[in-house]
C-alpha cells in the first residue's frame, strides 16, 4: 500500500517488547468520516531525530502490519547542536508545526496505541526537556526521549527481517542526525519470527550523526581532504565497539545492514532513480566497488548537483557527505563485500514491539 507520503511496507518486521506511550487530543475536532468501516485498531509510531520528523500509522496484517498512513518532514531540531547545547527558537517552530501535523494525521486515523519517541537532540539539549513539557502543553502529545541503548535496540527491531538468513554475523547501523547506533548481531535466528534483540551480542552509539559532523566540517564545499578527516574521527570513535565485535567479520556470510538516509540514497543513485522509489530500494544489495563508486561520484560533485540529485535534493544537499563519512568508517572497521539497504528502522521497531505486546499475532492470526 502507498502512503500520503509515498512510504510503502512491503514484508513483515519482528522484534521484542517495549513499552509505549498514549496519546490522543479527544478535545481536538471529529475525524473525517471513514469511507468504510475500520476492521482493525490504529497503531502510530513517530521518531522525532536530529533531523526529521516521521510518523508512521498501521494496522496489524497476517504477521506484519498494513501501512495506512505516514508523514516525514525535515526540521533539523538539532541545528546548531553541533556547536551549542541548545536547541533554537527557529528549530522548535518547525518541529512543533510538524508534531501538529502528525497529531492530526493520528486523529483522523483513530489511532489507539502509539509510542512517540525523542532521540539525540532532545537528549543533548539542555533545553530538551522544556521543549517536551511545551510539546505536552500545547499539542497534548507525550514524546518519550528515549535512551541510546533503546533506540539501537528499536533499530535492530525494525530492519531485521532483512538479515541474510544464512549469516552467522551481522553488523547493523543506523545513521542518524545526532548520533549513529550500531550493533553486532551473532548466531543465526531460530526461525523467521524469533526476537532479533536476542542476538544482539554488542552495541553502542556514536555521539556523531549527519547534522552534527556536517556542522563542524562543513556540508557544502566538502574537500577529499575534509572527507577524510570526517571519517577519522568517526573511525576512532568505533575503536572501542570494534574490539569486542572483531570476531563479526569471520563469521559465515557475514555482511552490514545499513538502515538511515545516507544509505538509501546511496542505493537509490546506484540504481539511477529519477525519483526515489522505496519499494526499489528497501532490502537492495550493493556490492563493496558499487558503494565506493557512488561514494566517489558524491565526492567529487559539487552542492548544486548534489541538490538537483532527485535521491538527494536541496534539504539534505549539504548533510550527504558527512552521512557518507560515517558509512566509509564503518565499511573500513568492518570489511564486507555485502551491504544491505534498510528503508525502514526505529518506526516499524515501535510498531512490531507493541502489536507484540497486544498479542495480535497470536495463533498465526491477527487477533
Amino acid at each position: 500500500m502507498t502512503t500520503e507520503a509515498g512510504e510503502r511496507f512491503a514484508e513483515p518486521l519482528i522484534g521484542s517488547a517495549r513499552h509505549d506511550s498514549w496519546v490522543a487530543d479527544r478535545s481536538a475536532p471529529p475525524p473525517r468520516p471513514q469511507t468504510k468501516p475500520r476492521s482493525s485498531r490504529s497503531y502510530a509510531a513517530l521518531d522525532l531525530g536530529t533531523n526529521n520528523c516521521r510518523l508512521l500509522i498501521a494496522e496489524p496484517a497476517h504477521f506484519g502490519f498494513r501501512v495506512v498512513d505516514a508523514f516525514s518532514r525535515i526540521v533539523r531540531l538539532g541545528e546548531g547542536l553541533g556547536r551549542g547545547n541548545r536547541l533554537s527558537d527557529d528549530a522548535i517552530s518547525r518541529t512543533l508545526d510538524a508534531l501538529r501535523v502528525c497529531r492530526e494525521k493520528m486523529t483522523v486515523k483513530d489511532v489507539t496505541r502509539a509510542r512517540l519517541v525523542a532521540t539525540e537532540a532532545c537528549r543533548f539539549a539542555e533545553n530538551g526537556p522544556s521543549f517536551i513539557e511545551r510539546v505536552r502543553e500545547e499539542l497534548d502529545l507525550e514524546l518519550e526521549i528515549v535512551d541510546r541503548k533503546t533506540e539501537a535496540y528499536l533499530a535492530v527491531t525494525g530492519c531485521a527481517s532483512l538479515v541474510d538468513p544464512k549469516a552467522h554475523s551481522v553488523i547493523v547501523f543506523d545513521i542518524g542526525g545526532g548520533s549513529t547506533e550500531i550493533a553486532w548481531l551473532d548466531g543465526q535466528a531460530p526461525h523467521a519470527f524469533a526476537d532479533p534483540c536476542k542476538r544482539i551480542r554488542a552495541w553502542d552509539s556514536l555521539p556523531v550523526g549527519v547534522v552534527t559532523l556536517a556542522e563542524r566540517y562543513g556540508g557544502i564545499d566538502v574537500t577529499p581532504e575534509a572527507f577524510e578527516d570526517m571519517v577519522e574521527e568517526v573511525s576512532d570513535l568505533l575503536l572501542d565497539f570494534a574490539e569486542v565485535a572483531a570476531p563479526a567479520g569471520r563469521a559465515q556470510n557475514f555482511h552490514l545492514l545499513g538502515t538511515s538516509g545516507t544509505v538509501t540514497t546511496v542505493g537509490g543513485i546506484h540504481l539511477g532513480l529519477a525519483r526515489y522509489d522505496r519499494r526499489r530500494v528497501d532490502g537492495m544489495w550493493m556490492r563493496h566497488g558499487e558503494i565506493s563508486t557512488v561514494m566517489q561520484r558524491l565526492l567529487h560533485s559539487n552542492f548544486t548537483q548534489r541538490a538537483e540529485n532527485p535521491c538527494i535534493g536541496k534539504d539534505r544537499a549539504d548533510l550527504v557527505l558527512a552521512g557518507c563519512a560515517i558509512l566509509e568508517a564503518i565499511r573500513r572497521t568492518f570489511p564486507s563485500e555485502r551491504l544491505r539497504i534498510a528503508d525502514r528502522g526505529l518506526r516499524e521497531g515501535i510498531l512490531m514491539n507493541m502489536m507484540r505486546e497486544d498479542s495480535v499475532w497470536r495463533g498465526g492470526s491477527q487477533r
